[in-house]
């Protein structure tokens, strides 16, 4: 029994553990993340997507025919049924992307012939048709908001390179497209975050798969989680230019302004996705990007750099995977009302493997909370209140 006279509050459930977990780890202090215990460097230097897919879902990495059975199951669930293609269009221009991205992920219950079936066997199929189709979901609802033709699916196309031949209608460059595994990589995993743990909630009920998931794109949506990257590239074009950088940090600074894309609840040192992307931009962007992509990338470098001086040792505040992938983004040509999406498309993967993880030793969430309002107030009819 609880006493609530002694009874700590954990606001936010910081620093509280819900449930063991060997998907990944996420050390705040050194800056390290590993899935499955492998570094996110070496996965980023050596894997793709899809390996990564499969460690994650299967907790190994995989032999050579293993993967390529399960890339073959990943392509053969890519196309959008033309019913959900027709429910993103009736909600165009009515409502955010990531809210036709919640919407169509909650329909994708309704195109599963094996819903009452919730063996291990038919949630792991579930998981990987769920990862297939929201990158595929996240192409089209960008397709459509030009008012292109949907695209079918390129079979021969690895997963992000599919992503992109199905939002532009054509090839992209290699190095975008290499952009775009990389960012799949990056975040599809990290512990219990906010839309990891609203997932989690939701399929500790035993509510199925696609429902815990639309809970998971639902927190995902918010500044202080996914949509962060969208308000980081917002920021650095209210910047302009690199000239005007610090002034817009020290009026922020001076103003409690938050700094879009820095800081983060767990680190308390740099980012290791924030690293990876850092270099990438340096290099890739710097050589190979538009003029216009080049000064976004040098801004972003800039307040790297003074945000690095002035709060990173100090006050612990480093940049997070968001901010560089603002840029990045905008060097691969994706409107930014989209990253939310893709982020959705690239975290269904770590959604479902910690739901299939959880269901192994399922317990419903139920925490308590300290009632601190009155208590035995007399009720007053309403006519002599």
């Amino acid at each position: 029994m609880v006493d609530e006279n002694q009874t700590e509050i954990h606001v936010g459930l910081e620093g509280v553990y819900i449930a063991e977990s060997q998907i990944s780890k996420v050390d705040g202090q050194a800056g390290k993340l590993y899935y499955r215990g492998y570094t996110i460097e070496s996965l980023a230097q050596n894997s793709n997507f899809e390996e990564v897919s499969y460690l994650l879902l299967y907790g190994r990495l995989p032999k050579k025919q293993e993967l390529q059975a399960f890339v073959n199951e990943l392509r053969s669930y890519r196309n959008v049924p033309e019913e959900l293609q027709n429910l993103i269009k009736g909600l165009l221009g009515k409502a955010h992307p990531t809210d036709i991205m919640r919407t169509a992920m909650s329909a994708l219950a309704a195109f599963d012939g094996e819903l009452d079936d919730s063996s291990p066997e038919a949630n792991l199929r579930r998981s990987i048709r769920i990862i297939a189709r929201t990158a595929c979901i996240a192409a089209t609802i960008g397709r459509f908001s030009h008012g292109k033709p949907y695209v079918k699916p390129d079979n021969n196309l690895d997963h992000a390179s599919n992503f992109l031949y199905m939002l532009n209608g054509k090839r992209a460059d290699p190095d975008i497209e290499k952009l775009m595994n990389l960012m799949f990589m990056l975040h599809a995993e990290h512990s219990s975050n906010a839309s990891t743990f609203t997932t989690m909630v939701a399929a500790s009920t035993l509510a199925d798969i696609y429902s815990a998931v639309t809970a998971g794109v639902s927190a995902l949506k918010g500044p202080l989680h996914g949509g962060a990257d969208e308000a980081a590239l917002k920021m650095l074009r209210a910047i302009g230019s690199p000239q005007n950088t610090e002034a817009y940090i020290n009026d922020a600074l001076e103003n409690k302004q938050k700094i879009m894309g820095f800081g983060h609840r767990v680190y308390k040192t740099y980012d290791p996705r924030a690293r990876i992307l850092k270099a990438y931009l340096e290099k890739q962007v710097r050589a190979n990007a538009p003029e216009d992509v080049k000064n976004l990338a040098q801004i972003a470098l800039e307040a790297e750099k003074i945000m690095v001086e002035r709060l990173g040792e100090t006050k612990g505040i480093w940049p997070n995977v968001d901010f560089f992938a603002a840029p990045l983004y905008a060097w691969a040509e994706i409107p930014e009302d989209l990253f939310t999406p893709i982020f959705a498309a690239s975290r269904s993967l770590g959604w479902c493997a910690h739901v299939l993880e959880y269901w192994q030793n399922n317990k419903l969430f139920r925490p308590l909370e300290k009632y601190t309002g009155k208590l035995d107030l007399p009720y007053i009819p309403i006519d002599k209140r």
